[in-house]
C-alpha cells in the first residue's frame, strides 16, 4: 500500500485497473469452472456408454 499511495494518480489509476483486471478475470475463470461442473452430469450420459468404453482403456 505504501508504494501504491507513492505514485502519482495516473500511476494509481493503472494500479486501480489492473486489479479490476485481475478480479474480472479470476470471476470469469470461476464461471467456466462452473459451467463445467453443471455440465458434467449431462454429459456424462452422452459420454458413459458401452460404445465408447474402448476410449476409457489405458
Amino acid at each position: 500500500m505504501k508504494k501504491i499511495e507513492a505514485l502519482p494518480a495516473e500511476r494509481v489509476d493503472e494500479v486501480e485497473d489492473f486489479v479490476d483486471f485481475i478480479a474480472t478475470r479470476a470471476h470469469g475463470r470461476a464461471l467456466v469452472r462452473a459451467a463445467m461442473q453443471a455440465s458434467e452430469p449431462v454429459f456424462a450420459k452422452v459420454w458413459d456408454n458401452p460404445e465408447d468404453d474402448i476410449y476409457n482403456a489405458p
